[in-house]
């Protein structure tokens, strides 16, 4: 089995949990587009893992995130849910960000060459 079939393997089980800890229930279709958008945010990564066999993840370690999510009080899941759109919004501010740091970096070594050799004042 590849990495990135055992990571969407845990997701099954781990959505499951987290479908009983909300008392929710999905259909299989909610179920699919689920699992479809996980596969799609984590999309990279899966791609990666894809490259390496391995064995399914130990179900000792299944069982503990799955007990993490049961453990999980109605406030940390309020602040998990909360961070979500925070998290994408940081990552475009974070993105502008950068972009604007490599675009002063460019400009000073511009005109670090323009000093070089035109000369400075």
């Amino acid at each position: 089995m590849t990495g990135r079939d055992a990571l969407l393997q845990a997701f099954d089980r781990l959505f499951d949990a987290a479908a009983k800890k909300l008392n929710v229930v999905c259909s299989d279709e909610e179920r699919a587009d689920a699992k479809a958008d996980f596969a799609r945010r984590f999309g990279t990564a899966l791609e990666m893992a894809k490259r390496i066999d391995v064995p399914e993840l130990p179900a000792d370690v299944v069982s503990a995130m799955e007990s993490a999510i049961a453990q999980i009080s109605p406030a940390e899941l309020a602040g998990v849910l909360a961070s979500i759109p925070l998290a994408r919004q940081t990552q475009e501010m974070l993105r502008v960000l950068a972009y604007r740091e490599a675009e002063q970096k460019l400009l000073e070594h511009f005109a670090l060459q323009a000093e070089a050799r035109y000369g400075g004042n």
